[in-house]
């Protein structure tokens, strides 16, 4: 049986990729920290880190049992929710950001309406920069989406590398603008690609915008351009652009949990539906089948 507690310090680590944040987050020593990281690599008997002075990443034992542990801590939740009686109501207003069209958000959804029938789930689709907008004017309770590089609101549910991509056969002139394909204002993605092409003094032309994560998908694999996109969520059909292509490095992009300002009900259910979302991460880095 692996320790509940070291696993909640296990996946503090694996959200944040860094001792120090997890150790404010839990609550705890950063030797503490570790001393769970460690303990549970021994009951594991893998190596579920690889860390120096710069950096944590998480090995490919650490990703399955980033998995598992959601898992252990979700049906804890769960057996604890049912042997106390307690029972979550009301009415939730939830947003999820146009990334997670493809994945298997919905099989997360149906599982939460399942174990929480009394619970009203309004499901919002938007773009990650609107729905941070509709959250502080208190139109929605509970948001899952991308967050700026400087905005510290939101619990970490995973970081990933930004990338471009675009169709197999494209090919990008040096001496042209670059193509983009991008979501409208305030689209967190476009603002990245554009800064990181003005940071680099590349010219840049706008080839299509959509509001619709299916629209940019259909405008990429007709090659009318390159978009920013999460490098785990790549739609099929589209591929990372190889770094010969010259364009420059778009940094990481942290997919985050933040909570609105309604109390009662509402916060019960929607930190019902983060716990879920938390324990089920890793099933939104697949698309759905």
């Amino acid at each position: 049986m692996y320790d509940p507690t070291q696993l909640r310090t296990f996946l503090a680590v694996a959200q944040t990729l860094s001792f120090t944040q997890a150790a404010r987050r839990v609550g705890l020593r950063q030797s503490t920290v570790s001393q769970h990281v460690r303990r549970l690599e021994d009951a594991t008997g893998r190596q579920l880190f690889t860390r120096d002075t710069h950096s944590v990443e998480l090995t490919e034992d650490g990703e399955a049992m980033l998995g598992f542990a959601r898992r252990i801590l979700q049906v804890q939740e769960q057996a604890t929710a049912f042997f106390t009686g307690t029972r979550v109501r009301g009415r939730l207003r939830f947003g999820a950001s146009e990334d997670f069209v493809l994945t298997r958000l919905p099989e997360i959804l149906e599982g939460f309406r399942y174990d929480h029938p009394e619970v009203d789930l309004e499901l919002t689709v938007e773009l990650s920069g609107t729905l941070h907008e509709r959250l502080a004017a208190g139109k929605l309770d509970l948001v899952l989406a991308k967050r700026g590089p400087e905005d510290p609101r939101g619990e970490l549910v995973w970081r990933d590398d930004l990338v471009w991509i675009g169709a197999e056969r494209l090919r990008l002139d040096a001496d042209r603008p670059v193509p983009l394909i991008v979501y409208p204002p305030p689209g967190i993605t476009r603002a990245r690609a554009l800064q990181a092409l003005e940071r680099e003094g590349r010219d840049w032309r706008i080839a299509c915008t959509s509001g619709s994560l299916n629209g940019l998908i259909a405008a990429a694999r007709a090659g009318l351009g390159v978009m920013a996109h999460s490098r785990r969520l790549i739609p099929p059909g589209l591929f990372r652009l190889p770094d010969r292509a010259g364009l420059p490095d778009l940094g990481r992009i942290d997919f985050v949990l933040v909570h609105g300002p309604r109390r009662g009900t509402a916060e019960e259910a929607a930190n019902a539906l983060a716990a879920v979302i938390l324990a089920g991460g890793e099933r939104l880095r697949h698309r759905g089948g």
